[in-house]
């Protein structure tokens, strides 16, 4: 039975939301229709220099989450003991990006057996849902953030029972032990970090929730400085339940109630999520989607994630098409370069917006990676923009319309990690918009992820694939990429060698051109993975040139128009945590790893 307003905590939180939701209303939704292009914005640029370990090495996106990875290391654990570790740090730590109440992709080779496995963490549509879930009474879909705060947005989270089945395969450390470093922080307290405060200056929505207000904001409604200790005593005792009895504990019991009242009860936007829907949850061991690219095989997620099949384009549509590099070995970003990838990523982005979303509903062509079909695509690709890209139709059949582009926003945070055993992991993690939904719990803030579903659910009188359904994982751009050297095999099924990278961004959308990009600088182009990953960002999601504001050459942009391309200079924060294997004519191998100096990222290694 629900608790009746006052007689528990919840009661008492869901009174206190009513009120400041009410007071908040005096800031009209209309002013904020709609999706910012930067949600998780830019928060200040510090250079980095390339890290070298001889036998491990962990890269995420936050300090305290890279200690916390590396001390499970030298305990022993594993390179999945340590994403556990790190994953439970980042939602304390950066609860803007990921945590807890989110999803995650995460891909895993075991160094022992080089077996591989995408494990989908992705948040499903509740069970009630369907394709009306974010139309308004007219009948039209609705602005974003009508759509996105609020617990109507907020999807079954996953990111917790994923790793805990990956963990029962690859884990060697016990499952309590992974949870020490963010409860003890969450406990004691960390400093407010430059990039948590600038975020928090800029939230407009967080504050209309009681808890996160008073979590994250002082008494005069500023945000805590930096330096401010914050201490999070709710998602310790959560973290600690977890510990102790497993994803049970927040998926059954006290915290799985919490969880779906604040959905449910919501005072302006409630949602569809319930008990058994979190109950029921299952993550999915898939077969990671490996492509060969020159002497490589490049490894990524297969659907729901469009990020392995879009990436995997921009390589082969690049290399068929002849394209130069894309920077001169002085790190001179190149217009003709810059040119034939954004134009790669124009096709890709036509053929990921048409066929792609959950496998379980919509299954993609199969002949989207043929290097035959690649090589069509390639010849599109002239001297001049080519304006607008249609999708192909890589199988020769003709398909109806069913094009859309939907708001993916870019608040997500990547970990690189690989141990003295060769096992590897590239995991992307996110919790949707900036704050996910602006809905807080037991210490943690929930997702928004079904607004990752197209609004829409027909296009030109067509189904739209990536439409709301129940129980249906929305499509994603995350791009965790594991590269290998190539072993025989064949194209269709590539072998594969030692492990060569291991890398992955936040973005949104975004992520799949500065993947693809800082793939072609390394394996392609030569540069070390930190000054690739520093390098300008630049891409088309099907529309104008972007290039990354206030770091883009002088007269690229010239050039760009010149041939035909709009070009907008916007800012592009990417999060890259890359790790590659370098090995010298000895035979000796080591790792060097670079994080993004867009970010507050942080590589250690042993």
């Amino acid at each position: 039975m629900t608790p009746t307003p006052f007689r528990s905590i919840a009661g008492v939180v869901r009174a206190l939301r009513h009120a400041v939701w009410l007071a908040g209303l005096a800031l009209p939704l209309a002013a904020t229709a709609q999706a910012p292009a930067q949600p998780e914005a830019a928060s200040g640029y510090a250079a980095r220099e390339a890290v070298e370990a001889a036998r491990a090495m962990v890269a995420t996106a936050n300090p305290h989450a890279t200690r916390a990875g590396l001390a499970m290391l030298e305990r022993g654990g594993s390179a999945l003991d340590a994403a556990v570790a790190a994953q439970m740090v980042l939602t304390l730590v950066e609860p803007q990006s990921s945590g807890i109440g989110g999803g995650a992709f995460l891909l895993h080779r075991d160094g022992r057996s080089n077996a591989l496995v995408a494990w989908d963490g992705r948040e499903t549509a509740p069970a009630a849902a369907d394709e009306r879930l974010f139309l308004g009474a007219d009948g039209k879909p609705v602005q974003f953030f009508d759509a996105v705060v609020g617990g109507r947005s907020v999807g079954t989270p996953g990111v917790v029972r994923m790793l805990e089945a990956a963990h029962a395969r690859q884990g060697r450390l016990p499952w309590a032990t992974l949870f020490e470093p963010a409860i003890r922080l969450a406990t004691e307290g960390f400093e407010v970090s430059p990039r948590l405060n600038t975020l928090l200056a800029a939230e407009r929505h967080l504050k209309r929730d009681p808890a996160a207000a008073h979590y994250f904001y002082a008494p005069d409604g500023t945000p805590w400085p930096v330096g401010h200790r914050l201490r999070n005593p709710e998602l310790a005792d959560t973290l600690v339940q977890i510990a102790s009895r497993g994803s049970l504990a927040l998926h059954a019991g006290p915290i799985a109630r919490d969880l779906v009242d604040a959905v449910q009860r919501h005072p302006a936007n409630p949602g569809l999520l319930t008990e058994r829907d979190l109950a029921f949850y299952a993550p999915i061991a898939r077969a990671a989607l490996c492509t060969p690219y020159r002497r490589w095989v490049v490894c990524g997620m297969p659907p729901p994630s469009s990020g392995a099949i879009a990436v995997a384009q921009i390589l082969g549509i690049v290399d068929a098409a002849k394209a130069p590099a894309l920077a001169d070995p002085d790190r001179v970003v190149r217009a003709d370069g810059v040119h034939a990838f954004a134009e790669a990523g124009a096709l890709a982005f036509a053929d990921r917006n048409r066929y792609v979303a959950d496998p379980a509903f919509v299954a993609p062509p199969a002949g989207l990676l043929d290097p035959r079909y690649l090589a069509r695509r390639a010849a599109l690709v002239g001297e001049r923009a080519m304006g607008r890209a249609t999708a192909g139709d890589p199988d020769g059949m003709p398909r109806a319309a069913l094009e859309e582009a939907t708001l993916e926003q870019p608040s997500t945070s990547h970990l690189s990690i690989v141990d003295a055993a060769g096992n590897a992991v590239s995991m992307t993690t996110t919790i949707e918009d900036q704050f996910g939904s602006r809905t807080m719990v037991r210490g943690f803030l929930l997702n928004n992820q079904l607004t990752d579903f197209s609004f829409a659910a027909t296009e030109g009188g067509a189904p739209v694939a990536n439409r709301v359904q129940a129980g249906k994982r929305p499509r994603s751009s995350m791009a965790p990429t594991l590269v290998f050297e190539r072993a025989g095999g064949t194209d269709a099924a590539p072998g594969r060698g030692a492990l060569v990278m291991a890398v992955g961004s936040p973005g949104g959308s975004q992520i799949i051109g500065y993947v693809a990009r800082t793939l072609l600088l390394t394996l392609r182009d030569g540069h070390d993975v930190q000054s690739a990953i520093a390098m300008p960002n630049l891409g088309s999601r099907n529309g104008p040139v972007e290039l990354e504001a206030g770091r883009a050459p002088a007269g690229l942009s010239d050039a760009l128009r010149a041939r035909g391309h709009e070009v907008r200079e916007i800012p592009m924060t990417s999060g890259l945590q890359g790790i590659v294997r370098q090995c010298g004519p000895t035979g000796r191998c080591t790792l060097v790893g670079g994080a993004d100096p867009r970010r507050e990222g942080l590589v250690l290694g042993r």
